[in-house]
């Protein structure tokens, strides 16, 4: 072990234990429910988390709200949209482009001030305008890439606000719950510097407030006994979340009582953890574990669209199902095959070195001069699963089916996010042609973020500036659509040619794997990535 992670492991040793030192007395009076989570490090407190959406499900939506949230409550399909800090939003009916959010009232922040009209026009500014005062750097660019076509927002009356977007986007409400809102006098009270919001803490609507914050240790939310949804407030007295990135690490605490749930155990402890009765959950939801193709940088050899479809039939899915002891199934397309909206491609992928040899050699890729290319993956973070030897598999697995020789550089998961807003060239990527960052495969919004060339790096989400003219053609269809049928139908063809043209290397979709204690009630495994902590009860 070298001494850096030598050190690390001593660290998070020591955070795991700082947080687990509450008496038994003081446990048996207060229900205190302890998560170890994958980051490396704390998501940030400000109100708009980093660290992808594993930072939006524990720092995100139990302490912050939109205007939309999503229905976490259910778990046998996917999570759907609900009335959050508005009551109801509807299109303008003299502008497609414009929607009108009618905002709940009566809500206040956890600091006691009023949530309006005023209050959202803030956060809007915050995120939107580079030159207003609470304009929060560090932010704007995860918020704006989640909500790439909000073009303006007014004031109508003080609980009446208007959004418009650069398109016509039947989809803009499943952006809308990213959209979150803290409380401007958190950072009035914090001297107007965001480093100094997130140590208050910042305060949001949600029916977790942030209570305590020790910097790369852990973060405690209280419950919020004046939420404004009495049937939602919370079972547990405190939550605290704990960054333990490394999987064995993670398992050793909950084995040792130190926390109570864990995500992401590792594959080959789950027998075990199954045996000594503890819980483990999973459950199909809306992600896929890919490599995204950098087919736009110069001599990029995954340009050619024949590479690109080797590589998805060069690769074993089933034995990466198998490394992870059945915590995840194969993924050949963007969504799962039995999706309505998977459509009929002319590609159903398999693991077929012949054809997949066969694709190269036409690409002029042969044993005599073989493809090879360079991988930047995570060592951990928010649905990476188990990056490091699920990585190790696939160069071993492309190396024997097809001669393709794949260099890995590993990162930490915040530096690979960042280099997914790079543009092909960029000197940050260090000459990656591919990169390995899960993904949410939810909804329309969600593939317009990915995929569409209005998106392209380093604007938006579409790292590898991919650009298809009969994919444009159908999400413009049904971005003006308004019947559920015609949405359907044209999603399909969308995603056809996703798999037929594809931008991504198409892996595995993850079962979303969690470990508990089985003093853990009331947990439901939601389809998404996020989840209700709300729900859940301790005996």
């Amino acid at each position: 072990m070298s001494l850096r992670r030598f050190k690390l492991a001593v660290a998070l040793a020591a955070s795991v234990a700082a947080a687990s030192s509450v008496s038994t007395g003081a446990l048996a009076q207060e229900k205190v429910l302890r998560i170890g989570m994958t980051a490396s490090d704390i998501p940030t407190t400000t109100g708009m988390p980093n660290n992808g959406f594993e930072g939006m499900r524990f720092l995100g939506f139990p302490a912050f709200e939109g205007l939309i949230l999503f229905d976490l409550s259910k778990s046998d399909q996917v999570a759907t949209l609900r009335p959050g800090l508005a009551e109801k939003w509807e299109q303008a009916p003299d502008d497609k482009k414009t929607w009108i959010f009618t905002l709940r009232k009566g809500v206040k922040f956890h600091d006691g001030t009023d949530f309006n009209a005023d209050a959202v026009i803030w956060n809007l500014e915050r995120i939107f305008n580079k030159d207003s005062p609470q304009f929060e750097a560090a932010a704007t660019g995860i918020m704006r890439s989640r909500v790439p076509i909000l073009a303006s927002y007014k004031k109508i009356d003080d609980y009446t606000v208007a959004l418009t977007t650069t398109t016509v986007a039947s989809y803009f409400p499943w952006m809308v719950p990213y959209m979150l809102n803290t409380s401007p006098a958190s950072w009035d009270k914090a001297g107007k510097d965001w480093a100094k919001v997130g140590m208050l803490p910042a305060a949001g609507t949600g029916p977790f407030k942030i209570s305590k914050v020790v910097p790369r240790q852990s973060v405690t939310m209280v419950r919020n006994d004046e939420y404004w949804d009495p049937a939602r407030k919370p079972k547990v007295d405190s939550v605290v979340l704990l960054p333990i990135p490394e999987a064995n690490t993670r398992l050793a605490a909950l084995r040792s009582g130190r926390v109570d749930w864990i995500e992401v155990p590792p594959p080959d402890g789950i027998p075990s953890l199954k045996q000594a009765g503890y819980v483990i959950s999973t459950n199909s939801y809306p992600h896929v574990w890919p490599w995204f193709y950098n087919m736009a940088a110069k001599n990029s050899p995954l340009a050619d669209v024949r590479v690109r479809q080797a590589l998805n039939y060069c690769i074993d899915r089933n034995a990466i199902v198998s490394l992870l002891n059945g915590t995840a199934e194969p993924s050949v397309g963007w969504l799962k095959p039995n999706d309505p909206a998977f459509g009929k491609p002319e590609n159903r992928y398999t693991f077929d070195p012949a054809k997949g040899k066969k694709l190269l050699a036409e690409a002029g890729f042969t044993p005599q001069k073989p493809l090879s290319f360079k991988v930047m993956i995570s060592t951990s973070g928010s649905g990476q699963m188990l990056p490091l030897p699920m990585n190790e598999a696939l160069q071993e697995n492309l190396k024997q089916a097809c001669g393709v020789d794949i260099q890995v550089e590993a990162v930490e998961w915040q530096v690979l996010l960042n280099a997914g807003r790079a543009v092909p060239d960029s000197p940050s990527l260090n000459g990656a042609m591919a990169l390995n960052v899960s993904s949410p495969s939810s909804d329309v919004g969600m593939m317009f973020r990915y995929f569409a060339a209005a998106n392209s790096s380093p604007t938006g989400s579409n790292f590898q500036q991919w650009n298809d003219e009969k994919f444009e053609t159908a999400l413009k269809t049904l971005a003006e659509a308004t019947d559920e049928a015609t949405i359907q139908k044209y999603f399909a063809l969308a995603h056809e040619r996703l798999v037929d043209n594809p931008p991504w290397l198409y892996i595995v979709h993850d079962l979303n794997p969690r470990a508990f204690s089985k003093n853990v009630q009331g947990f439901v495994p939601a389809q998404s990535w996020f989840v209700d902590l709300t729900l859940v009860s301790l005996k």
